[in-house]
C-alpha cells in the first residue's frame, strides 16, 4: 500500500489553491494528481483539516460481528465444536462465513481452542 503524502506538501498545495490557483494548476505545480488536490481541498473545507486518514485496518469484521449472537449460542450449545462444523451449522441458518473469519472472530474475543 502506498504511503500518504506529507502534511507539508498538502499544506503547500492547499495554500496555492487558496491564493487563487485552480486545483489542477496547484497539482501540476507540486507534482501531485489533480484528484488528490481536489480531495485535500475538499477535506479542508468539510473537516477543517487536510491530514491523511488512517490507512489499512479491518474493514470487514462488521459483517461477522452482526451474527455474534448465533455464533456464540452455537458455541455454548457445543463447546468443543470445530470451526468447520460451526461454519456448516451457521450455513444452515443462512450465515455464510469463512473458517478464517471465525478464527479472527474468536481471537478478538480471546476465545481459545
Amino acid at each position: 500500500m502506498a504511503k500518504a503524502l506529507s502534511i507539508d506538501l498538502r499544506k503547500r498545495v492547499i495554500g496555492a489553491i487558496e491564493e487563487g490557483a485552480s486545483c489542477r494548476q496547484a497539482a501540476a505545480r507540486f507534482g501531485v494528481s489533480a484528484s488528490s488536490a481536489i480531495r485535500w481541498h475538499g477535506r479542508l473545507r468539510t473537516m477543517g483539516d487536510a491530514t491523511p486518514k488512517r490507512q489499512g485496518g479491518d474493514r470487514r469484521s462488521a459483517r461477522i460481528e452482526g451474527h455474534a449472537t448465533p455464533i456464540l449460542d452455537a458455541l455454548a450449545r457445543t463447546p468443543d465444536i470445530t470451526l468447520a462444523d460451526l461454519r456448516a451449522e451457521l450455513a444452515g441458518h443462512g450465515i455464510i462465513v469463512s473458517i478464517a473469519g471465525l478464527w479472527r472472530f474468536f481471537a478478538r474475543r480471546r476465545i481459545t481452542l
